[in-house]
C-alpha cells in the first residue's frame, strides 16, 4: 500500500481501519475509481491537489473498484467516479461524477467541520454528559466563531436552563429565530417561563397541588430532575389539566432539556404516557 502524506490507497482488508476508524478524528474522502474510467482521470488529480492543499484537514482514500469489488458492492457503487465523505465513523456526504472544482470545494467545506462546528459538537457532548457549565463555555465559543450558528444558540439556551439560569435562557428562547431547531426552543420556553415565575408564585390558590408544583420547579432549578419529574407526574395523576396544562408542558421541557436519548427521558416518557393515556 502506497501512502503520500494525506493521500492513501485503500483496499478491502484495511478499509475499516484506514477510513472508518480514521474518520473518527479526521474526515476521510473516499474516491472510488478505476483505470478505465475517463472522468476519473480528471477528478482524481483534482482531489489529490485539494488534499495536499488542505494540509491534513481531511484524508483522501483512493479505492480501485476493480481490485476491491466487495467494497464497491458494499457501498452500492454503480457509477464512477463516486466520492463518499466519512466523518465520525459514518458516511456523511457523497457525489457522483467529475464535478467542477468549485463544487468539489463546496462539498469539502460541508464535510470538514470548522472550529465553531467542533465547539458546537463538543457542547452537545458535554450536555449529554451532564456538564452544563462546560457546555455553556463551548457554545459561547461556537457563537463567537459564528454568531449565526442556530444549533449552538439552542445548545446555549439548554445549558443555561440546565444550570437554573432561566432569565438568561428566556432572553434567547423568546426571540429564537425561525429555523429547524425552533420547535425545540418552543418546547423549552414553557419550562424557562415556569422557572422564572416560580419565585413569585402564590401557592395558596390550589392548595397542595400548587405547593407540589412549586417544589418540583425548585428541584428542576437545582438539577434534581428525577424528583422534579416524580412531583410533576404526581400532579398530573390528580389533575391532568393542572394550570391549563402547564405541568405537562414543563415535563416536556425537561425532556427536551435532557435530550431524547437520556435514560431519564426514556423512563419518564413511558410513565407520562401511562398517566395521560
Amino acid at each position: 500500500m502506497e501512502e503520500y502524506g494525506n493521500i492513501i490507497e485503500v483496499n478491502e482488508p484495511d478499509f475499516e481501519y484506514q477510513v472508518i476508524a480514521y474518520s473518527q478524528r479526521t474526515p476521510v474522502v473516499v474516491d472510488f475509481w478505476a483505470e478505465w474510467c475517463i472522468p476519473c482521470r480528471t477528478l482524481g488529480p483534482l482531489l489529490e491537489r485539494l488534499a495536499e492543499e488542505a494540509n491534513g484537514e481531511f484524508r483522501l482514500a483512493k479505492v480501485n473498484i476493480d481490485d476491491n469489488p466487495n467494497l464497491a458492492r458494499l457501498y452500492n457503487i454503480r457509477s464512477i467516479p463516486y466520492v463518499k465523505g466519512f466523518r465520525n465513523g459514518q458516511a456523511a456526504a457523497e457525489f457522483i461524477g467529475a464535478l467542477p472544482e468549485a463544487q468539489v470545494r463546496e462539498f469539502l467545506q460541508k464535510l470538514i467541520p470548522d472550529e465553531g462546528t467542533l465547539e458546537t459538537e463538543k457542547g452537545f457532548s458535554l450536555l449529554a454528559d451532564h456538564q452544563p457549565l462546560s457546555a455553556e463555555t463551548a457554545f459561547r465559543q461556537a457563537l463567537a466563531h459564528n454568531s449565526n450558528d442556530i444549533e449552538a444558540l439552542l445548545g446555549l439556551a439548554r445549558s443555561l436552563l440546565y444550570q437554573g439560569k432561566s432569565q438568561d435562557a428566556l432572553a434567547i428562547l423568546r426571540v429564537f429565530p425561525i429555523s429547524k431547531p425552533l420547535s425545540s426552543a418552543e418546547t423549552l420556553l414553557p419550562l424557562a417561563e415556569a422557572l422564572e415565575q416560580q419565585a413569585n408564585m402564590d401557592s395558596s390558590e390550589n392548595g397542595d397541588l400548587d405547593a407540589e408544583y412549586s417544589r418540583a420547579l425548585l428541584l428542576t432549578e437545582r438539577g434534581n430532575f428525577p424528583a422534579a419529574l416524580d412531583g410533576l407526574i404526581d400532579i398530573l395523576r390528580t389533575d391532568k389539566r393542572y394550570r391549563a396544562g402547564v405541568a405537562h408542558k414543563v415535563i416536556l421541557g425537561i425532556f427536551e432539556l435532557l435530550g431524547n436519548q437520556d435514560p431519564l427521558t426514556i423512563e419518564y416518557r413511558r410513565e407520562l404516557s401511562s398517566v395521560l393515556f
